[in-house]
Order: structure tokens, then C-alpha cells, then sequence
């Protein structure tokens, strides 16, 4: 990654997260080791950098790149892995309908829901690691558009924009049940409500959508 544009990758502590889903009244924990996550979502000069591509609907370098699938997100990070010469983490199929995780790869990928939830809320129990209002661009104080990464406070792990802005792609599928191969989105966005912006919402897309409000960041596994 061009650690010098300002996206440096942050070690996050191990912990124990519990999650929930409010339509399914379900809540389950998951035990995280130590990892890695991008301090900021990934810009449009980072993204632009790497793929050659400038997919997103508003222009401007230090933009969250946005109007970018799951799939385009999951073949970013094997194209940002392969460049710093890392193991691509992910295995994508010839019919491009499948993907399977190394675990072993060192490389790039997207952080699992429950890894998400814990840095966001980095070490906090409330709804937010902030003041809406002081740590998120959200509906009330947007002006209807997106904007740079790291304009407000980081949370108590150096971890910025976790909330408002863009939603974030996840790996995890939301419900294989009912809702096939979506995808889990975190986080809240520019145009969201004040509801929609607290570290335990969860929403879901289609993995090929691409949606003006929805980016992504990047995480890193320990392997040892």
C-alpha cells in the first residue's frame, strides 16, 4: 500500500465481540486474535494507483473510493497484495461466482464483520466511540456529499471513519438463507440517518452492486 498517501495500517488488539441482528432478534460472539486494518476506507488515488481504474461518481483523491463492488473490493486486495509482493489472499474461481480464503496468505483483504465491530468501537461499549456529530459525516452535517478521509477524530485506536461517509464492505455473507450471496455493509454512510451510523448496525448488498455510498477498507491477518 502507498504508505505514505497517509493510509497506514493499524494494529488492533485481540478481544471478544458480540454481534447482533436486529430483524432475526439473534446476537452471537466471536474471539478475534490481533490484526490489521486501514487507518482511513481506501481513497480514489489509492484505488486509481492500483487498478488503474477511477470508478467513483464524485472526483477527488482523497475521496473514499465508492461505486466499487464486493468483487471489485476482494480483486483490489489481491492486486494491492501482489504489488507489495504479499500472497494474494484470496482464491477467485474461473467462473468468477466463487472465492476461497487462504488463511495462511499474508496479502490483503476485506476484515470479517466481527473484525470490523471491534475496531470500530475500539475498546467501547456504546452505540459510537464519539459524538456523532464530532467523529461522523452523516445526514445531519454532510451537506448531501461525500468527503475526504480523516476529516474528523480518529477513535481511541487511531481508526478513522468508521462510522458515516461510506459504508463498508465485510467478507461475511449476511444470510445465506434469505438473502443468498448479499454481503455484510458496515458502518453508515453520507446520506444516513443518525440510526444508521453505530458500530452494531448491519446492512447487506448485492456482491456485484455498486452503490455511491458504499466503499470499503482493507486488513491485514497476523500469519506467524
Amino acid at each position: 500500500m502507498d504508505m505514505h498517501a497517509g493510509n497506514e495500517m493499524v494494529a488492533v488488539p485481540p478481544g471478544r465481540v458480540t454481534l447482533s441482528d436486529r430483524r432475526t432478534q439473534r446476537s452471537w460472539s466471536t474471539e478475534l486474535g490481533p490484526y490489521r486494518i486501514s487507518a482511513f476506507p481506501m481513497t480514489q488515488a489509492q484505488y486509481a494507483q492500483c487498478t488503474g481504474q477511477r470508478p467513483s461518481s464524485a472526483q477527488g483523491d482523497r475521496l473514499p473510493v465508492e461505486g466499487v463492488s464486493w468483487w471489485d473490493a476482494v480483486r483490489f486486495c489481491n492486486a494491492l497484495s501482489r504489488s507489495e509482493g504479499l500472497a494474494p489472499v484470496y482464491r477467485l474461481h474461473a467462473d468468477a461466482e466463487g472465492v476461497e480464503w487462504e488463511a495462511s496468505a499474508d496479502g490483503y483483504r476485506l476484515p470479517t464483520e466481527a473484525e470490523w465491530e471491534h475496531a470500530c468501537r475500539a475498546g467501547t461499549a456504546g452505540a459510537r466511540y464519539g459524538r456523532l456529530d464530532e467523529v461522523a459525516w452523516y445526514r445531519g452535517n454532510s451537506g448531501g456529499r461525500i468527503h475526504d478521509v480523516g476529516g474528523k477524530p480518529p477513535n481511541a485506536w487511531g481508526l478513522s471513519d468508521m462510522l458515516g461517509n461510506v459504508w463498508e464492505w465485510c467478507w461475511d455473507i449476511y444470510d445465506a438463507e434469505v438473502y443468498g450471496s448479499y454481503r455484510v455493509l458496515r458502518g453508515g454512510g453520507w446520506f444516513d440517518e443518525h440510526w444508521s451510523c453505530r458500530a452494531s448496525v448491519r446492512r447487506r448488498s448485492h456482491p456485484t452492486f455498486q452503490i455511491d455510498d458504499v466503499g470499503f477498507r482493507v486488513a491485514r491477518s497476523i500469519v506467524r
